[in-house]
């Protein structure tokens, strides 16, 4: 028999780490090729990890609650074959890939590189979370090299730069050299260390409910974004009666031709690209003191769970996708996120986001921007009104298809007008729409 080492795999560019939540097989059990084993959390899904070998778990190396690096065994199995990890060539084939050398990291890292040199030089390799943190405490390049890494290859983990930041005031700052220094642009403080615990009466009968670990993340990242951008909203009412007869005329048909359900999203993810291609300035983010104009039009679409968490899984290069291919791609990530079935790089790199809260009756809403995007557009519920309508022969009054859209963006980059006019469009795309567009 032969030891085999079950490491965490890569689970996306960025993420680098992740926790256990529970292991759904124990010591002693016999696993098959392609068994979920363990659940494990990042910061933005949760997922499950397989096992690429049959044998019996021998030892459980990280327990719940603990945090894995990717590439660090998290358990040994008990395989058919001689030596460690060399059962056969074909086990040879299919094991985890090693640790990762430095040469390995750098390739890896090369966009967080691209996305970070605005603040900090090439050397430092920062994943996105690590990088964020940075920023908000205002923690210098100085600094950040001062800070001893427990990462794979010396890589700074967000452990370590929260335990700098937690005890940055007893210490002396690093100095460094006239030529190299670089005044920092000041930055919000985080939400973390600058919201002060509340403490709250409870009466007999109250029940305590401690948040899971997702309203955890939640709470947080929603406190971090109102602290970070100043928050304007614009609202419309849009006629969307062509919307409704078009669908009403199609979703038979192509259910029935791909087995997909047609809602109302693919529509009005296709307005709001085309919106943002009359206007790219609001598929930017902010990087202290520059704006970063995004070339991809990733659409992230928020996703309420059956646990009432919520979720926003991402549609990548929506704007290279047809009405047909946004339908199949919304009702893949709608049904992966309600059955927890996302990847991590599923929630990764939304450039703007979409609610829809006429999903819950909401005539409108006010959403709060995610970061580091700077707009949001809420959709609200299609209801039949009377509505006033201009004809040749004048003015009529009939029954219509009526919906409220509000578009919620950051007044430091986006300014009322264009913010403004960005809904606009959207509006007119979804009240010009064409009954006899393709599907």
């Amino acid at each position: 028999m032969a030891e085999y080492k079950l490491l965490l795999p890569s689970m996306g560019e960025g993420v680098m780490e992740a926790t256990v939540i529970t292991w759904l097989f124990n010591e002693g059990d016999q696993v098959k090729e392609d068994d979920s084993v363990v659940e494990i959390a990042t910061d933005k899904v949760d997922s499950d990890v397989p096992t690429p070998v049959s044998g019996k778990i021998v030892k459980i190396l990280k327990q719940k609650d603990e945090v894995a690096k990717v590439g660090e065994a998290i358990a040994i199995l008990e395989i058919e074959g001689e030596g460690e990890n060399t059962a056969s060539e074909e086990v040879k084939n299919e094991a985890p890939v090693s640790t990762p050398d430095a040469e390995t990291l750098k390739t890896i890292e090369q966009p967080l590189q691209v996305a970070a040199s605005t603040e900090f030089s090439g050397d430092l390799y920062l994943s996105p979370l690590v990088k964020s943190i940075a920023q908000q405490e205002n923690i210098s390049e100085t600094e950040l090299k001062s800070i001893k890494g427990s990462g794979l290859e010396g890589r700074i983990t967000k452990e370590d730069i929260l335990a700098y930041v937690s005890n940055r005031g007893n210490q002396p700052a690093p100095q460094a050299a006239p030529a190299q220094q670089t005044p920092a642009a000041p930055a919000p403080k985080a939400a973390a260390s600058s919201t002060p615990a509340t403490t709250i009466s409870t009466s007999a009968g109250d029940e305590i409910i401690p948040m899971d670990r997702m309203r955890k993340i939640i709470a947080e990242n929603m406190v971090k974004a109102k602290q970070i951008a100043p928050h304007v909203t614009s609202f419309i009412e849009t006629d969307v009666t062509n919307v409704v007869k078009w669908r009403a005329k199609n979703k038979d048909i192509f259910e029935k031709r791909e087995g997909e359900k047609l809602t109302f999203m693919p529509i009005f993810v296709r307005a709001v690209v085309k919106a943002i291609q009359d206007f790219p300035m609001i598929n930017v983010s902010v990087n202290g003191e520059n704006i970063v104009k995004k070339k991809n039009i990733n659409i992230g679409m928020a996703t309420a769970l059956p646990d009432g968490n919520l979720i926003v899984p991402v549609i990548k290069n929506a704007d290279q996708l047809s009405l047909s291919g946004l339908a199949k791609a919304i009702n893949d990530l709608a049904y992966r996120a309600r059955n927890k079935k996302l990847r991590p790089e599923d929630t990764q790199g939304a450039t703007y986001t979409i609610s829809n809260v006429g999903s819950f009756g909401n005539l409108m809403g006010t959403p709060i921007i995610p970061q580091p995007q700077v707009a949001i557009l809420a959709i609200g519920a299609i209801v039949k009104k009377p509505a006033v309508l201009e004809t040749k022969d004048g003015d009529v009054i009939a029954i219509r298809q009526l919906m409220f859209m509000s578009h919620s963006y950051d007044h430091r980059v986006v300014d009322g007008s264009l913010g403004g006019m960005m809904l606009k469009h959207v509006h007119d795309y979804l009240q010009n729409w064409d009954l006899n567009t393709e599907i």
